[in-house]
């Protein structure tokens, strides 16, 4: 990544959940980041969509507490919409991905968004992020 003192990060649900339960894997990613002064950010609604009865939250609160969380306001909600429409998808299943490509979208550049769905992000950011495949 070129300029890592300037990158920002969008971490999906899998990156999270992986954050929360402190897999050594990603647990070596963030402490490299930190280091590298990489800046991450989650959308809110990722939170909901990690959340589930088996989470440690005392966890999950440290992942979060390394990471900025951005609101998915009514305007975000809108912007992600429409970059469905250009996509030409739609319902459930696309619509987490959208509301990250917004994020990252808004983002101050470079933004590197890890993804284990390549093809939609790429429908969704064109090129204007570096998509890393998980």
């Amino acid at each position: 990544m070129a300029d890592t003192t300037r990158t920002t990060v969008t971490l999906p649900t899998e990156q999270v959940a992986e954050l929360k339960e402190l897999t050594d894997n990603v647990s070596g990613y963030v402490a490299e980041a930190v280091a590298r002064q990489l800046r991450h950010h989650v959308g809110a609604n990722t939170i909901v969509e990690v959340s589930h009865a088996r989470v440690n939250t005392a966890r999950m609160r440290w992942a979060l507490s390394r990471v900025r969380v951005e609101p998915v306001t009514e305007q975000a909600a809108g912007a992600a919409a429409e970059l469905l429409e250009a996509a030409g998808l739609h319902g459930h299943e696309y619509a987490i991905d959208a509301t990250v490509a917004e994020m990252a979208l808004r983002q101050p550049g470079p933004v590197a968004v890890l993804t284990s769905d390549i093809d939609a992000m790429a429908r969704l950011c064109g090129d204007r992020v570096r998509l890393v495949g998980i």
